[in-house]
């Protein structure tokens, strides 16, 4: 359910390496943020080009349920958005973790994903 690959954040992003850009990493939301949101019925992304903060919100989700921010797990700038998701944001719940990632980021420091949560440190505190 939470695959070993990956990094995670305590606010339920994940960052896969490499992207496929040159230099980015890839950002989604895990299993778990998707189950407690429901059904995702829109999705809000950074532009190509903008710069984000690592904490800080960048997109927004709108499920059924409510509306929850994406957090941007490093800084960086985005350099691509998964434009599928503008016609079929259910991608986001079918598929969390292939079809269902949100954008790239070329991260400002390249050593901050190493920061990030590892897969057992993210179900501990799932956990909690």
């Amino acid at each position: 359910m939470y695959p070993e690959d990956l990094k995670y954040t305590s606010e339920h992003e994940w960052v896969r390496q490499p992207g496929e850009a040159e230099g980015s990493v890839r950002i989604g939301i895990t299993h778990f943020a998707q189950d407690a949101l429901g059904d995702i019925v829109y999705v809000s992304l950074p532009e190509v080009g903008t710069q984000v903060a690592a904490g800080e919100s960048c997109g927004e989700l709108e499920s059924t349920k409510s509306v929850s921010d994406i957090y941007a797990p490093v800084s960086g700038e985005v350099v691509a958005r998964n434009e599928a998701l503008d016609a079929t944001p259910e991608l986001v719940n079918d598929d969390p973790y292939a079809g269902g990632w949100l954008f790239e980021v070329v991260p400002s420091d390249a050593a901050a994903v190493d920061g990030l949560l590892d897969a057992a440190a993210y179900q501990a505190g799932l956990q909690a």
